[in-house]
């Protein structure tokens, strides 16, 4: 087996992962969701709108900070979504899992053993100098 085989083998099992089923199956509520992609679009309108009136030599610094405020308040929406809240969290667990595995995968490059390598935990640097435990 060469290592293409494997890491497509290891992308068959990433799609069968119960992380992986969740971030999908948010993903599509997230599109489903009419009010959702209704504050999404507008966002984009807003982004061109301020995009269009920076890139002007004669730019309205007001409109600019208007756009900025509406953009906050449509963006504060989004993140309120119930749908939008699940997808998050199904991504951050993909993030957090993939961070794990190439986290693995870098230190076998650096010669560690690959059946007990442990990357550090998030936030963790990997020194245990004057730390409680990673618990």
């Amino acid at each position: 087996m060469d290592l293409i085989t494997k890491t497509r083998e290891l992308g068959a099992l990433l799609q069968q992962d119960e992380r992986y089923l969740k971030l999908m199956e948010a993903q599509k509520k997230n599109e489903a969701d009419s009010e959702l992609n209704e504050l999404i679009s507008k966002i984009q309108l807003v982004q061109m709108s301020f995009q269009h009136e920076a890139s002007k030599e004669d730019r309205d610094e007001q409109k600019l900070a208007e756009y900025d405020k509406e953009f906050g308040q449509l963006y504060a929406q989004v993140m309120e979504n119930e749908n939008m809240k699940a997808y998050e969290a199904a991504r951050a667990e993909i993030d957090s899992l993939m961070t794990y595995l190439t986290g693995i995968l870098g230190m076998c490059l650096q010669g560690a053993d690959p059946e007990t390598c442990e990357p550090p935990q998030e936030g963790c640097n990997g020194n245990c100098e004057g730390c409680s435990g990673c618990n």
